[in-house]
């Protein structure tokens, strides 16, 4: 499959994380959502949290580790989501299930332009950064080697750490650059609009089923 047109990226939070993401006009690294403590829920699972803070570095960026970095996958329906879903992983604390969980959707290439004028530096991996083995990139023309047909994959069983490929962004990105906003359920959507600023940006909010297993 060849790369798409304009790839998406997609980041998850619990809904209650919502009010602090706006109030900080942006979306953190690991390492700064441990030194800021924010309001809401985590909803990731310590070890690999840790081991992406402590122990993985890009290859690409030999002194950025991953968890200094905001994480994204290029779909919607990850694999951490139906972990969440399933809410039955011994290393995941979070067992709400997945109806508060919220996409945010960003373009690629937006995100990249943003990063080239603030001199951000940024990576893509080919599997899941949080996994011991990875190959990472920081060239768009590399794009290519990512397994497209993995990551837009329903059924992913057979291809799971491809569907995992991660695009990887320094410190921040900025709230301006959040496209949509995906829920699940009329509840949730509730939450997420109620959660957005009266004045700013205002990205749309949609319920989108097909995202959620």
């Amino acid at each position: 499959m060849t790369v798409p047109a304009r790839p998406k990226l997609y980041h998850i939070a619990h809904v209650d994380r919502l009010p602090a993401i706006v109030a900080d006009q942006c979306l953190w690294c690991d390492r700064e959502v441990v030194r800021r403590a924010p309001a809401g829920t985590t909803i990731g699972m310590n070890s690999i949290k840790q081991r992406r803070l402590n122990e993985l570095r890009l290859a690409s960026r030999p002194d950025l580790y991953v968890g200094d970095c905001v994480p994204f996958y290029f779909c919607p329906r990850s694999v951490m989501l139906f972990l969440i879903h399933r809410a039955n992983h011994a290393e995941l604390a979070y067992r709400g299930g997945q109806g508060p969980i919220v996409h945010f959707e960003l373009d690629l290439h937006a995100v990249v332009n943003w990063a080239h004028v603030h001199n951000r530096r940024w990576a893509f991996t080919l599997s899941n950064a949080g996994g011991r083995y990875f190959e990472d990139r920081c060239d768009l023309a590399q794009l290519g080697e990512i397994d497209w047909n993995a990551v837009l994959a329903s059924q992913w069983q057979q291809c799971k750490e491809g569907k995992q490929a991660e695009f990887l962004m320094e410190s921040s990105v900025p709230w301006h650059l959040v496209e949509r906003i995906g829920v699940l359920t009329r509840a949730t959507y509730a939450a997420a609009a109620n959660a957005l600023p009266a004045n700013g940006h205002r990205p749309l909010v949609e319920v989108r089923p097909e995202w959620y297993y």
